[in-house]
């Protein structure tokens, strides 16, 4: 099955962040991203490794 691709809103909604935090932490290169077409997507599991190493520095 075919991993699913995030758009920025979809990923500001889920983190509770603004656009231009997001697109910080794709630029800092802390969530990793791919462009599709010029359009800017987030691998489901990008997010998760995100929130994963977040919890881990938490701890």
């Amino acid at each position: 099955m075919a991993e699913e691709l995030l758009t920025v809103p979809e990923v500001m909604t889920r983190l509770k962040l603004g656009r231009t935090k997001v697109y910080d932490l794709i630029r800092t290169r802390r969530l990793v991203s791919i462009k599709v077409d010029g359009c800017r997507r987030i691998p489901s599991s990008a997010l998760g490794d995100f929130i994963a190493g977040q919890m881990g520095r938490a701890a």
